[in-house]
């Protein structure tokens, strides 16, 4: 039996149970025993080796996984950062105390949130101002984190921040694992266009993080932040041919004839433009699986995934009509075009990432 089939099996058994349970399993306190939920047969982190919790699958076996847990609609782990990103960085270069945390992340004790971007250091992230500062066995972290994932619900943090301020930019910063409950940390939520409160600022006045806390080699956080980066650029890809299915279950749901014809030219221009997309996300995780760095082609993911999810988000709109809108944005189409805008922004602006397609694959010049 493939990863797959046993996916299959299980969720035939234990997503009517965990329904059953949860009247409205989108809550957090859903969210959290979903995870726990799948962490029993070791499918919270199925990409992690078996000694640390995970079933060992390469990034193919994963990605059929991810179809199987599309077509049952689960819901995304809370955990999510900590089980795709911080995990595997923490088993890359974590030492055995800060391993012990990995438990923790796989039963949702513990939610990890990064660090990295801040105000005028989004894109650029080597050009972050977040400072800690060695004093005896700690760093004194000062500084503000923004556009935070789940920093409303996390723990803990991947922080990046700079320890050498005369260093070269890449070569000045370190990462910590940072306890959200230290004194001196105050987080504020990001209120978004839905309402909802997905991001947050966090702010570091005289944090004191112990020095064992050192994630990977003083002021070598960068090749820190590269593998935590690389596995969310494997998490792209994968959706970026995911996004080809969606735009299969749309055409399938709408073969009326008397479909509009321009609504039907508009899903056959979201089909291609999809099918694209996959074959490239297809293509990259095929290198990856093999060992192969991710190259510039990612930018080019990025860019088709982040326009083509946007476009499909539109397209579900002009489908479901004006009576789709009337669910006061918090549902359904409309729900899904507000939270769509974000995703040009996500993981590199477009501007950003048109500038590293211009640069590094057509080979124009800067000027």
């Amino acid at each position: 039996m493939t990863p797959a089939e046993e996916l299959s099996a299980f969720l035939a058994v234990a997503w009517p149970a965990f329904t059953h349970r949860w009247a409205d399993p989108t809550t957090w306190e859903a969210k959290l025993d979903w995870q726990r939920t799948m962490q029993k047969e070791r499918w919270a982190a199925p990409t992690w080796p078996e000694e640390y919790g995970g079933r060992g699958l390469g990034i193919l076996e994963m990605l059929a996984c991810d179809e199987v847990l599309g077509t049952y609609g689960v819901p995304v782990l809370p955990g999510i950062l900590g089980l795709k990103n911080v995990g595997p960085t923490l088993i890359a270069f974590g030492t055995e105390e800060q391993r012990a945390h990995l438990p923790k992340i796989l039963q949702a004790e513990e939610i990890w949130c990064q660090g990295f971007s801040e105000p005028g250091s989004g894109s650029d992230l080597a050009s972050l101002r977040t400072r800690a500062d060695l004093d005896g066995d700690v760093f004194v972290v000062n500084g503000q984190k923004t556009w935070t994932s789940s920093g409303m619900h996390a723990t803990h943090m991947e922080l990046l921040c700079r320890t050498d301020v005369n260093a070269p930019k890449h070569r000045g910063i370190s990462a910590l694992e940072v306890d959200m409950t230290s004194p001196g940390i105050e987080v504020r939520p990001i209120r978004m266009i839905t309402g909802e409160a997905e991001f947050a600022e966090v702010f570091f006045t005289d944090v004191r993080v112990p020095v064992t806390n050192l994630i990977g080699p003083l002021n070598g956080g960068w090749g820190v932040a590269t593998s935590t980066l690389g596995h969310e650029r494997a998490g792209v890809a994968a959706l970026a041919g995911r996004l080809e299915e969606e735009v299969r279950e749309i055409i399938a749901a709408h073969q009326a004839p008397a479909l509009d014809p321009l609504l039907a030219d508009e899903l056959i221009d979201r089909f291609v433009e999809c099918r694209v997309g996959g074959f490239l996300g297809d293509e990259m995780l095929t290198r990856l699986a093999a060992g192969d760095p991710p190259g510039a082609e990612q930018s080019v993911i990025k860019l088709m995934w982040s326009e083509a999810t946007q476009h499909v988000s539109s397209t579900r709109t002009s489908l479901a009509g004006l009576g789709g809108l009337d669910d006061g944005f918090t549902a359904g189409a409309s729900r899904e075009y507000l939270t769509a805008r974000q995703t040009t922004i996500v993981a590199g602006t477009t501007q950003i990432v048109k500038n590293l397609i211009a640069e590094r694959i057509l080979g124009l010049p800067r000027d």
